[in-house]
């Protein structure tokens, strides 16, 4: 079994994604539970996800989206805005 709790539990994981380049405001519509700021010359879209098969689902649109993936991390409690070993 998963250690992590479902999103039926209420509880949701956030995450933090960045991608080369800008979003436009088309491909933002396709990401509607996250939200985009600039991060020098790409993208950092944060949000909370309810799982992973959610995650998987958002990875797939970006894919379809075509901005090249950089990263996904899970940043842990207290650790908004430290940029420690983001490429």
């Amino acid at each position: 079994m998963p250690a992590e709790k479902s999103a039926s539990d209420g509880d949701r994981i956030r995450y933090e994604i960045r991608v080369r380049g800008p979003l436009d405001p088309t491909m933002m519509q396709a990401l509607p539970t996250l939200t985009a700021s600039r991060s020098g010359q790409d993208a950092l879209l944060t949000g909370s996800i309810p799982d992973q098969s959610a995650l998987y689902g958002v990875i797939h649109e970006l894919e379809a989206l075509g901005p090249e993936l950089l990263e996904i991390r899970r940043p842990e409690c207290g650790d908004h805005g430290r940029r420690d070993g983001v490429t």
